[in-house]
């Protein structure tokens, strides 16, 4: 038992193990929270068009609004009420109260928000235009006639790991 313990099968050490595999085998997740304005946040007096222009919004990323919740809102609205800070009929009102609004960009399009109550003439609208992730570069192929290690890499690295680990923990068992 005390062989066993000193062992590298130990559960921790096991469980870590194939925590650190599984990990490796996960896609990589890419979604970004914008914080609207930066550290200005969203308020009066900051153009928010110059704020959007050299940023690349894609699918799941977020727009996190932050400002006075006493006075202004988050609407979302459609081109043409966006261009005439019309507040009248918003397609979503995102409001929730705290002055902390997440919004989510679910689907690939243009989004337009604007704050009612008169800000939007103060310069309280943004628009985002949404688009997909860029596809994943493509690896370059592999050389087909070079022979030996350099085709099998993929092969050999993790099962020589376990045979490696299985030879320690015999050793150690027998020692």
């Amino acid at each position: 038992m005390e062989a066993l313990r000193r062992g590298i099968a130990t559960r921790p050490t096991l469980l870590l193990l194939t925590l650190a595999a599984l990990l490796v085998m996960l896609p990589e997740v890419s979604c970004t929270r914008w914080i609207v304005g930066s550290s200005q946040g969203w308020t009066t007096n900051v153009n928010y068009t110059i704020w959007a222009q050299n940023k690349t919004f894609y699918l799941d990323d977020w727009l996190f609004f932050v400002y006075d919740r006493n006075q202004m809102n988050v609407l979302e609205v459609n081109k043409t009420d966006y261009e005439a800070c019309n507040s009248d009929h918003p397609l979503h009102n995102w409001t929730t109260g705290a002055g902390r609004d997440v919004v989510p960009l679910n689907v690939t399009r243009d989004y337009y928000f604007i704050s009612g109550k008169g800000f939007c003439y103060g310069g309280m609208k943004v628009a985002v235009h949404v688009v997909n992730l860029p596809p994943p570069p493509v690896s370059s192929p592999i050389n087909s006639s070079a022979p030996g290690f350099t085709t099998y890499r993929g092969h050999i690295v993790i099962p020589a790991a376990f045979a490696i680990a299985a030879i320690w923990d015999s050793f150690i068992w027998l020692w």
